[in-house]
């Protein structure tokens, strides 16, 4: 049906550069219609998706002349990679094209946790005056900021820190001592046990994998300050969801703030529903007007160079 099928919201303008090249299908609702999908990938020579597309033996089954996999994004847990290289299908992620996005993410919401005052708007409009129990926030800068995962935007989030004067503490198994970022970023190279412990907000930034699964579960968080925050806006299911609302219902944690989970959307009647001092988004850190023109641009750049290939 289209040379290219896109089947996820993606930026006009990367859309039309492609459809200069090539025979394009666009629609950024496709992925609610899976029969569709698979009807439209009978001709496809590329797909392009973003986080809710399932790219699994099943689906490539129904393109069997699919030659690239364009992903509007980073993390390519959605992708059934061994399916793809056994039909040597080229993946091509959009590294490094959101990462400033997720960074200021990371700082926004420790401060935001920290300070405590930015949803009292609807009490003050109304009359209220809660000044007393607002003084009580916190400033970011003087304080100790805990990066697990080290990688590009675990550094990013290191270089805004530092610009907000915290003094910076980073774990990451897989980066040498020797690695420049450390010495860059003025991060001290520590064990996950000392960073959970001295850390005033910990971030998370690993992909999710066996090793991380349950990275920060019950005995982890137990070592964090009472006071501390913890933002994940790398991959659910690498904090366990159930210990860490009993950690903020029980008081011993200070607030957290999550854009990702184990089960996306969120279902009804979830454990992190009502809980004190805690932040929910859906899985939009690296989503803004800037980084999805990024993304887009150079996912289509990287799927005509692709094609050409073919």
């Amino acid at each position: 049906m289209g040379q290219i099928v896109i089947a996820e919201f993606m930026d006009e303008a990367a859309v039309e550069s492609l459809r200069a090249a090539h025979p394009t299908l666009y629609d950024p609702r496709l992925v609610d219609r899976p029969a569709e999908l698979r009807a439209a990938l009978a001709g496809a020579q590329a797909l392009i998706v973003r986080n809710r597309t399932r790219v699994d033996a099943a689906l490539l089954e129904a393109a069997p002349g699919l030659r690239v996999l364009g992903r509007l994004g980073v993390g390519l847990y959605n992708i059934d990679l061994a399916a793809c290289q056994a039909r040597r299908i080229d993946v091509i992620p959009a590294t490094g094209a959101n990462a400033d996005a997720v960074a200021e993410y990371v700082m926004l919401a420790i401060g935001n946790l920290l300070r405590g005052t930015f949803h009292a708007s609807a009490e003050v409009a109304t009359g209220a005056w809660p000044r007393e129990r607002l003084i009580a926030g916190r400033e970011i800068a003087g304080k100790t900021l805990g990066i697990i995962g080290f990688g590009d935007i675990g550094r990013r989030v290191a270089k805004l820190a530092d610009a907000f004067r915290m003094r910076i503490l980073g774990h990451d198994p897989l980066l040498p001592a020797t690695h420049a970022g450390w010495a860059e970023t003025r991060t001290e190279m520590v064990s996950l046990e000392d960073l959970l412990a001295r850390a005033d907000a910990v971030t998370l930034h690993v992909p999710l994998a066996a090793e991380t699964r349950g990275l920060l579960g019950a005995p982890q968080l137990a070592l964090m300050k009472p006071d501390a925050v913890l933002v994940n806006a790398a991959r659910g299911g690498v904090v366990e969801e159930a210990a860490l609302a009993a950690a903020l219902r029980e008081g011993r944690l200070g607030g957290a703030a999550l854009d990702v989970f184990e089960t996306e959307p969120l279902p009804a009647g979830s454990i992190l529903a009502g809980l004190p001092n805690l932040l929910l988004t859906p899985h939009v850190a690296g989503a803004t007007v800037e980084s999805n023109t990024r993304v887009s641009s150079l996912i289509a750049a990287r799927v005509r160079v692709a094609l050409a290939m073919c």
